[in-house]
């Protein structure tokens, strides 16, 4: 994630081995043997595939989303990312037999994961048991036996600092009831009705449907094919062929299975228009974060910000007490007399033929856009911000959670505001573009007519899935290539796509690279040369370039990465 004023960053993985030893050498990992289950044993845990959201589960921090992919079985499993001192533990308290054994289990996939028990009423009253990272479904297991007054028991899973996000689905506590039975068996959903398709765009539909009681998520059925999983009553289908009539069908789905699909609603997209000047933004460009606070990198101007930067993002605006507002104030440590200085900085940037955007969230910052009363307020507040101080556009780096339907009313609000000249970037963290299923995919793809580009944080990251289903690490050529094959997969144009990486070693927690490994994966990406274990299927050569945070600790290093990227990235097919 972006560093935002402050001088001091987690290593996390640093102490992670000599932690995980320690826990094993002090009896952590306690696998004991299943208990002869009885005719009358139940699994105690409630909403134990996560079918129906968090219900009955609380997560540290907000740590814990219900996903609905990666999932073992059924349409949901969770999803809980460990961040800064939280590891990301996910709790349920189940109701239990006293003296009773129970048999604790349930399936990970992803970053290390722990599955325990508190508060048994024997013994030391905890049990717990862990795996290291693990690309594919493994399940846990340990039991524990329940003390002479014990009626509840507290049952977790957790992840380590510093570490990948991990998947939990299919617990199970098996033993006894304790007085609180188990989940009803689910039945197969009624088939939806009301399907119904909005105003159309050149390349999307929107479309809606009537809620299905007991069902958990939906598929949205393009010509009888490829369907699209959502959660709720609406979706909107990106990446269509302008004037083209399309057919649709919605089923619902959930642990018991999938409905028939509703009757066909057909839409045909709009014919494209004269979009006017597009965005003066290169072929193959080069983005640079500018700090404006002093955390110890090189303080600069504006006008000190390297030649080789095709766009600079100002990082970054500051949120207000109004929901999805944003403002710019110029931090007096950066050094202009005035704010004037500042804007003719601008000016003379966007002169020269750059691109410069204002910055909206980074490791701080946090912006709320989540009602039709906050995206105008975001819009609105933008433009004036693009007005006043001549910005180009702007950069989403919103990592503390989005709403990709109310951003994405946001960012088209202001796009008919400020005209098809508008850049608009992103910054997503690696788990933020994982599958075409989060917030910030399903963002990106839904103003895919308005995106500049998408500069992924290939960094402070730990290990992610490639297109090709292996995990790789970060740090590796694999890791830059594999990741942006996932994101032009999904459906965003290679033009659109930008490999996002420290300037320096000081520059991130983790994952900084030497510029020969960026260099290399470019030329894999859009040459097919230079490639490590991953090889694309295809070239990309319209791959638009590169990203780095930041500008100020490049200047630190000397300019050692734009000096050794920029040109690269100029010179790429």
């Amino acid at each position: 994630m972006h560093v935002d004023r402050t001088t001091t960053r987690p290593h996390g993985r640093r102490w992670l081995g000599g932690a995980l030893a320690l826990a094993v050498g002090s009896g952590l990992v306690l696998v004991g043997g299943a208990g002869t289950a009885q005719a009358a044993d139940v699994n105690v845990a409630k909403n134990a595939g996560f079918e129906n959201g968090l219900t009955n589960w609380a997560c540290s921090a907000g740590s814990g989303a219900a996903v609905s992919s990666p999932v073992r079985t059924g349409a949901g499993a969770l999803r809980a990312t460990p961040a800064g001192l939280d590891n990301a533990k996910c709790v349920q308290t189940v109701a239990v037999k006293p003296n009773s054994t129970y048999t604790l289990s349930a399936w990970v996939q992803g970053g290390y994961a722990y599955l325990g028990a508190s508060g048994t009423g024997t013994g030391s009253g905890s049990v717990s048991t862990w795996t290291p990272d693990s690309a594919a479904w493994k399940q846990l297991t340990t039991s524990f036996t329940t003390g002479a007054s014990t009626t509840s028991v507290e049952i977790y899973t957790h992840g380590w600092y510093g570490t990948s996000p991990y998947s939990v689905d299919d617990v199970s506590v098996f033993g006894p009831d304790g007085g609180g039975g188990q989940d009803p068996d689910p039945v197969v959903p009624s088939t939806p009705a009301g399907l119904a398709a909005g105003t159309t765009t050149s390349s999307s539909v929107p479309l809606s449907w009537n809620a299905v009681s007991g069902a958990t998520g939906y598929k949205v059925y393009r010509d009888g094919a490829n369907p699209q999983t959502v959660t709720g009553t609406s979706t909107t289908v990106t990446g269509l062929t302008a004037d083209t009539a399309y057919q649709f069908q919605v089923a619902a789905t959930n642990a018991a299975g999938e409905s028939a699909k509703s009757a066909a609603v057909t839409a045909r997209t709009a014919k494209v228009t004269d979009p006017g000047p597009g965005p003066a933004v290169p072929k193959h460009a080069l983005t640079g974060y500018w700090q404006n606070f002093n955390n110890g990198a090189t303080v600069q101007k504006l006008r000190d910000v390297q030649s080789q930067y095709d766009i600079i993002a100002v990082s970054f605006a500051d949120s207000t007490t109004t929901a999805g507002q944003i403002v710019f104030n110029l931090d007096p440590a950066v050094g202009y007399t005035s704010v004037a200085d500042f804007k003719a900085d601008v000016a003379a940037k966007k002169a020269a033929g750059k691109s410069v955007v204002i910055s909206v969230g980074g490791e701080k910052g946090n912006v709320t856009i989540n009602s039709d009363a906050s995206a105008t307020a975001f819009a609105n507040s933008a433009y004036a911000l693009m007005q006043e101080y001549g910005f180009n556009g702007v950069d989403i780096d919103l990592e503390h959670g989005i709403n990709s339907t109310y951003l994405t009313k946001a960012l088209r609000q202001l796009s008919a505001k400020a005209g098809s000249s508008m850049v608009l970037t992103m910054a997503p963290q690696t788990i933020d573009m994982q599958n075409t299923g989060t917030e910030y995919f399903k963002t990106a793809l839904a103003v895919k007519d308005i995106l500049t580009v998408v500069n992924m944080q290939y960094y402070n990251s730990g290990s992610m899935l490639g297109c090709d289903g292996k995990v790789y690490s970060q740090g590796s050529v694999d890791f830059l290539t594999a990741l942006a094959c996932i994101q032009i997969q999904g459906g965003l144009a290679p033009s659109q796509v930008g490999l996002g990486v420290p300037a320096s070693t000081r520059g991130a927690g983790s994952g900084y690279v030497d510029p020969q490994i960026v260099k290399n994966a470019l030329d894999c990406l859009t040459k097919l040369t230079s490639c490590g274990t991953f090889k694309p299927a295809q070239a990309w050569p319209t791959l638009r370039g590169a990203m780095t945070w930041s500008t100020n600790w490049d200047a630190t290093a000397g300019n050692a990465w734009s000096n050794a990227v920029g040109p690269h990235v100029h010179n790429l097919p």
